[in-house]
Formats: structure tokens, C-alpha cells, sequence
């Protein structure tokens, strides 16, 4: 036991998350908003990298950067030691400024990979932000932000206690609420029109929740074909926001 807590303080915690990759790390550098503690480089990397004056940089071979992170996981000759995001309330992202407002809903998708990918995906396609139930979702870490590519630096992440209360709350601020659902009987292009959009996303195999379904306006499927049953939750949250910012 003792050993497996010793591995896991070695490799950050959701208090002191550890980064690594260039661009995860070059995007935190450059967030004001973000907290670097401490840094681990090579020295080609250290060279590379904008570090600010004061966050002390340690330099450290390849074997030893990798002691710092997860088994195989592709530092880049770069670690960086942080501070969380400051809370971000959900009031504060509904009234967001945006020509087309935009909101991913995550419910109990909780595997840092898909988390990550889907805040690229926000990134990419000028969503407002996400909103995760805390206690059934990924903190923030190495893998959330190495899978984000620097999003996680730019994209709001709301995190709630009640998702069906959020719901409510974005209801209450005039969002159009989509459930995606395989079962649904209605495509995603029939289902979008308002501009002020929230897709509802459920976890993968267990999709959305019966409460979660209840507090959506409309359910409505990917158009997909029958060569495959589903895709993978953070390539559907992708392809449902291309189809919102085009509608």
C-alpha cells in the first residue's frame, strides 16, 4: 500500500497536477491564470521552452523525466508542476460573449483521454465551454491536458454538484438543450435551429442518464451508418459540434 501511494505522489496529485508534452506545457506557460510550481527539462528542452523567471527549472535526462509522469507516457523532455484553474461558476458561462453559443454537457464521462480530446474539440470549434458533475469526471492532470493539446488552458470547464440542476439553470438561460442518444428518432441537424445550444453527452455504453434525458429539451441522433452501432463519446462530441456551428 505504502508503495502505491509513494508511485502516485510521484506522479502529481489533483492538488499539484503534473503536466508534460510541449505543447500541453507551452499553453500553460502561456495562460496568466495558471500557477507553475516547478519545472523538470532536458536541456534542449529547457532551451526551447519560455519558463518563467521564477519557476525553478530542474535539469533532468530522459530516465529521469520519466519517473515523473505515467508509465510510457510521452513527456518530451518536459514536466511541469501546477496549481488547478480557478473555479469557474456556470452563471459566468452562460452569459458568455459568442456569435453562436455553444455548450458541451458531459454526464459521468469520466476517462481523462475522451475528456481531453473533447476540450480540443471545444477549442477547435469556438464552443463557450464545458460542464461536468464533480464528483464523476476527471480532475485535472497530465493525460486531461497532454489529450487537450493547450485547450485546457483555453476552454472554460464548469464543474457542478447536480447536472440536472445545471440543466435547469441553462434552461433558464434561454440554451436549446440536446440530448445525444442512439435510441433518438430525431437526427442532430433536425434538432439544432436556436443559437444558443447545449448537447448533452452521456458516457459511453451507458449513454445519458434517464434524469439527464428527462432535463433535455430534445433527444437526437448522430447520422451514422449502420456499418458501425456508436462513436467513441469525444469523436461524437466533434462531429455534433461541427453541426452546431454550421446550423
Amino acid at each position: 500500500m505504502s508503495r502505491r501511494k509513494k508511485s502516485h505522489q510521484s506522479h502529481g496529485t489533483p492538488n499539484r497536477p503534473r503536466f508534460w508534452g510541449k505543447h500541453a506545457v507551452a499553453a500553460a506557460l502561456d495562460n496568466p491564470a495558471r500557477k507553475v510550481l516547478r519545472a523538470w527539462a532536458t536541456r534542449d528542452a529547457a532551451a526551447f521552452m519560455q519558463f518563467p523567471k521564477d519557476v525553478a527549472v530542474t535539469l533532468a535526462d530522459v530516465t529521469d523525466l520519466a519517473r515523473l509522469v505515467p508509465h510510457d507516457a510521452p513527456h518530451q523532455g518536459v514536466v511541469i508542476e501546477v496549481e488547478p484553474l480557478e473555479e469557474i461558476w456556470l452563471d459566468d458561462l452562460v452569459t458568455r460573449e459568442g456569435a453562436r453559443k455553444t455548450i458541451l454537457i458531459l454526464d459521468q464521462v469520466t476517462d481523462p483521454h475522451n475528456v481531453g480530446a473533447i476540450l480540443r474539440s471545444a477549442a477547435a470549434f469556438g464552443a463557450l465551454g464545458i460542464v461536468t458533475q464533480d464528483r464523476h469526471s476527471p480532475p485535472e492532470s497530465g493525460v486531461v491536458a497532454k489529450s487537450a493539446s493547450g485547450a485546457l488552458e483555453r476552454v472554460p470547464w464548469v464543474r457542478v454538484v447536480n447536472l440536472a440542476r445545471a440543466l435547469e439553470e441553462i434552461s433558464e438561460a434561454e440554451f436549446w438543450r440536446i440530448g445525444l442518444a442512439g435510441d433518438a428518432d430525431t437526427d442532430l441537424r433536425e434538432a439544432l435551429g436556436p443559437p444558443k445550444v447545449a448537447l448533452v453527452l452521456g458516457a459511453e455504453g451507458a449513454g445519458l442518464r434517464p434524469n439527464t434525458r428527462e432535463h433535455c429539451d430534445a433527444l437526437a441522433k448522430l447520422p451514422i451508418s449502420d456499418a458501425i452501432e456508436s462513436l467513441n463519446v469525444s469523436n461524437a462530441a466533434a462531429v455534433a459540434l461541427y453541426a452546431a456551428s454550421i446550423a
